[in-house]
């Protein structure tokens, strides 16, 4: 078996307190890093999911399956808390990968993340092109069809007749304008999203507020249904299944880790952010699905991706169902924003140590952003979103985070074992029942995902593992620095 090669953890260190201009500037406080995980954990799942996990698998222990996904998802927060607070760098769980399993695992990580930040964000563009012209359409504005598909898709038009597509324009206008915003400043972005984050949280609250006096008690009974004998249709197994619906609502805490070199004061202000964006968030959640299953039967939203729409029909705010289409319209801008940010920091970080070329580490001398990484990542990630079928692109999962959560849960474990003495500005409670129960819990769900999902894995993994033997491995500066000894 090949020598491991692992990052100094002197070297990560020392690059979370150097400060110039080929460094990225330090600006975020925790505030802002708390609404960074707002603004991508509070996205339209939340409008959608919860309603059919409530219909097909919990009934109104819907709530109950928020409080489960929770607990997965706190054993991960906790593990990337400690990491962000010892390792305050760029790259989140590929950096971790690199100081505790070495280079190789380190990329594996690393071009995961690549996958679902990138095709993410393209899937989220696209949903957002799709949602802005159903809120057009209910004012009689109507978009070209020919510029809201992929060239791959037909459109039908007023007269039943099909077109092919050319592009999807709004779907790469969003994306080239959220670009713009990260290469002028993540101060800035940080301010939009805060903006934007005030406004969805703004929409859930009045949700919450408007609806709870016109909730039906009898709505809540039973409970939780009986099971139908089939597993994950009601029931305790019911919940479970359900937990595993939403837990993909739940994604978007760990994005905060990326930008632990951009945020003022790391080791206090990171665990905040992960944890604080993560708190809110359940607590949001819970107060939500108890009122969307007490205003409406849980049955009545079966097959329905807009369940709060069939909740306010029972009150007399059925206007609100607009608000709340639109909430999701500015809301998925900041979800893009953060999907890039995301992105550029993992690219920046494998540029850094040399494992990809040193264009996605160049910094922008006023900005202090890599902004050449973020100009390329827009043609890229843009070019998916105009020109790939919603479909193609929607099947991508959250199996490379999953993954993700699995290495920094095995991380902490590890560096406990084996650097125990290392500072920690924040601590892991309960190690290692907390990282064991973080690696089952993600494992069962990785488990549970479909076989095409683990092929298309396979796949982009034999890709990037090309890359690597091919550029990586030989211009790697950890392994330039072990083979000079």
């Amino acid at each position: 078996m090949g020598q491991i090669f692992k990052k100094p953890l002197n070297w990560l260190i020392q690059e979370s307190v150097t400060d110039n201009t080929h460094t990225l500037k330090r600006s975020l406080s925790a505030f802002q890093l708390v609404t960074l995980g707002l603004g991508v954990i509070i996205g339209a799942g939340l409008f959608s999911l919860t309603g059919l996990a409530a219909a097909n698998n919990a009934g109104p222990a819907v709530t109950l399956s928020f409080v489960v996904s929770a607990v997965g998802c706190c054993f991960a927060g906790l593990c990337y808390a400690e990491f962000s607070s010892m390792i305050p760098v760029a790259g989140s769980a590929y950096t971790y990968a690199y100081a505790t399993m070495g280079e190789l695992l380190a990329w594996i990580i690393g071009w995961d993340l690549v996958l679902e930040f990138s095709v993410g964000g393209a899937t989220v563009a696209i949903s957002w092109s799709n949602y802005l012209t159903e809120f057009l359409r209910a004012y009689n504005i109507h978009l070209p069809v020919q510029l809201l598909r992929s060239p791959f898709e037909s459109v039908k038009l007023a007269d039943g007749s099909l077109v092919n597509a050319w592009f999807n324009l709004p779907a790469l206008l969003v994306v080239v304008a959220m670009s713009l915003l990260l290469m002028r400043g993540t101060r800035g972005s940080a301010i939009w999203n805060a903006i934007v984050v005030s406004l969805k949280v703004g929409v859930v609250l009045v949700f919450i507020a408007l609806g709870w006096k016109y909730i039906q008690p009898a709505n809540y009974h039973p409970y939780i249904p009986i099971n139908t004998g089939h597993f994950g249709e009601y029931g305790w197994s019911g919940i479970l299944r359900g937990a595993g619906v939403i837990f993909f609502v739940y994604l978007g805490f760990d994005m905060v880790s990326t930008a632990a070199q951009e945020a003022k004061n790391p080791q206090r202000n990171m665990p905040i952010g992960i944890l604080g964006s993560l708190a809110l968030c359940t607590i949001l959640f819970l107060l939500f699905s108890h009122v969307l299953t007490g205003l409406a039967p849980y049955r009545e939203f079966k097959d329905s991706a807009a369940p709060v729409a069939v909740a306010l029909k029972h009150t007399p705010y059925i206007w609100l169902s607009q608000v709340v289409l639109l909430a999701i319209i500015v809301g998925y801008t900041s979800v893009i924003l953060v999907d890039l940010l995301a992105q550029s920091r993992v690219f920046y970080a494998m540029a850094n140590d040399g494992l990809l070329p040193p264009v996605f580490a160049a910094i922008h001398s006023r900005y202090r952003t890599p902004w050449k990484s973020n100009m390329l990542l827009c043609v890229f990630v843009g070019g998916f979103a105009a020109l790939v079928p919603l479909k193609v692109v929607g099947e991508m999962t959250s199996i490379g985070t999953l993954l993700a959560f699995v290495i920094v849960c095995l991380g902490v474990w590890i560096m406990r074992v084996k650097m125990p003495d290392v500072p920690r500005a924040f601590k892991t409670p309960w190690v290692p029942f907390v990282p064991i129960m973080g690696v089952l819990v993600c494992v069962v769900m990785m488990v549970s995902l479909p076989k095409e999902t683990w092929l298309r894995l396979v796949i982009w993994m034999g890709a990037g593992l090309a890359i690597y033997y091919l550029y990586g491995r030989k211009n790697s500066k950890v392994q330039k620095h072990y083979r000079s000894k």
